[in-house]
């Protein structure tokens, strides 16, 4: 497997959220319910709500148990990846045997856009975190942001992550998403702020764009205006910078190839520092493989807000298409 690297165990990656995220991918690249405009992948490819085994778990886990092999322990075991996670009918067993197999605790991140479907919310029931988003406070919006399947309403999906909340025994954290001129402006915010109330999170951590997003007119806001909507949520709020420093230092795993470092780029796009932190080498190594793929054509970069991003070619294709 090092040879070919992994195709559904990537990172462990620097997370603002959960410090350093060991990624699993459980379903093809961007199959999601969800065609987002600030989407760091880019475009969805497969809109669906349509739920079943996209990929084998003993496949899943038989990469999972090599990685955590190696030693390079995460932070968190992270249920995530290149589209929405739940539809992914396996799910539910999927974490059940991470915690047999593991104690390094699970997360799922999801969109939240199917925890209306009860044998979603059963699924996630295994898990010690639960991290739904939440992007807009009204159907117009959450049209014009998240672009969701025609199945899914505005309502639905509130109704759904606040019914998993209410069920869910350990803690749901939402994080919500702002937009620059659409989202992010005081009148939509009391709207998002009034459904979170409802929705009853352990936690809300605001967000914005920050890596090449899916359309170029998805603007992040600015971090002091992030800090001055946190008012207007109710209990534990923050937001979420990318200069946040992670919550563990990065232990250095044994080897790390191109294929490990491309496992990761075709999941999301990474800085130079992102790349070193979350594989746990230094930057100049870093820097010598991704020299070394961007001249293999393998990678490619980006500029968003002053930062260069690394990519892997297709992904870069993909956002910028």
């Amino acid at each position: 497997m090092g040879k070919v690297g992994y195709q559904y165990v990537y990172g462990p990656v620097p997370s603002r959220r959960l410090g350093r995220s060991l990624g699993v991918d459980l379903v093809p690249f961007k199959t999601c319910t969800y065609d987002c405009v600030y989407c760091q992948l880019g475009r969805t490819t497969n809109k669906t709500i349509g739920r079943r085994k996209y990929i084998a778990i003993d496949k899943i886990l038989a990469e999972l148990e090599q990685k955590l092999a190696a030693k390079n322990t995460p932070d968190y075991i992270t249920v995530s990846g290149s589209g929405e996670p739940t539809l992914n009918s396996g799910i539910g067993d999927l974490i059940g045997k991470i915690k047999d197999l593991t104690d390094i605790p699970v997360a799922v991140i999801t969109n939240g856009s199917l925890l209306w479907m009860r044998d979603v919310q059963d699924a996630l029931m295994a898990a010690d975190l639960v991290l739904p988003s939440l992007d807009a406070g009204d159907e117009q919006l959450f049209q014009y942001v998240n672009r969701p399947h025609r199945g899914i309403s505005f309502d639905l999906m509130v109704d759904g992550i606040t019914a998993f909340t209410r069920r869910f025994p350990r803690e749901v954290w939402i994080e919500v998403l702002l937009l620059g001129g659409v989202t992010g402006i005081p009148a939509e915010v009391e709207k998002i702020a009034s459904s979170v109330g409802r929705i009853g999170p352990a936690r809300v951590q605001l967000n914005t764009v920050s890596r090449p997003p899916a359309k170029e007119f998805a603007f992040p806001v600015d971090l002091d205006q992030l800090e001055r909507f946190l008012r207007f949520f109710p209990g534990s709020a923050d937001v979420i910078s990318e200069n946040r420093p992670s919550k563990s230092k990065p232990v250095r795993a044994p080897t790390v190839t191109d294929a490990n470092i491309l496992a990761l780029l075709r999941r999301r796009p990474c800085t130079l520092a992102d790349v070193a932190s979350g594989l746990g080498i230094h930057k100049m190594e870093a820097l010598k493989h991704l020299d070394a793929l961007t001249k293999a054509g393998k990678t490619t970069t980006a500029l968003a807000g002053g930062r260069t991003f690394y990519a892997a070619v297709g992904l870069m294709e993909v956002t910028r298409s």
